[in-house]
This record gives C-alpha cells, sequence and structure tokens, in this order.
C-alpha cells in the first residue's frame, strides 16, 4: 500500500479542501489515515479506484 498526502489528492481529484473533508465526512471519498498528530495520508489505490469511479460515470462528487 502506497501512502498519498492530502495535498496529493487534492491535486489528483481537482476537490477543494472543505469539499474532500464534507465528501469524506459523509462516506463518499476514501477515508484518511493518521500517520501522525498533525499529519494524515490516503491510500493511493482508493484514491485512484474513486477517480476511476469518476471517469467512468459513477457516483463522483457533489461538486465534480
Amino acid at each position: 500500500m502506497q501512502l498519498i498526502s492530502r495535498a496529493e489528492v487534492l491535486k489528483r481529484t481537482s476537490l477543494s479542501q472543505p469539499t474532500l473533508w464534507r465528501l469524506e465526512n459523509k462516506g463518499e471519498f476514501p477515508k484518511s489515515i493518521r500517520i501522525s498528530k498533525g499529519r494524515v495520508a490516503y491510500n493511493e489505490d482508493e484514491i485512484d479506484a474513486w477517480i476511476q469511479s469518476c471517469v467512468d460515470g459513477s457516483y463522483c462528487a457533489e461538486a465534480a
């Protein structure tokens, strides 16, 4: 499993920070993994799958 930063997730998805937070809290986006007190990361495979679901026409994000 490869972890990627929140900044990288925002870049790959083109989501804003508030939208990412809102989708994650609603269970509509992969959950972050706390790796230290002030740092979170995401599973790259889960992020890629979420992006692919958008490309495939499945539900993506309210703002996408």
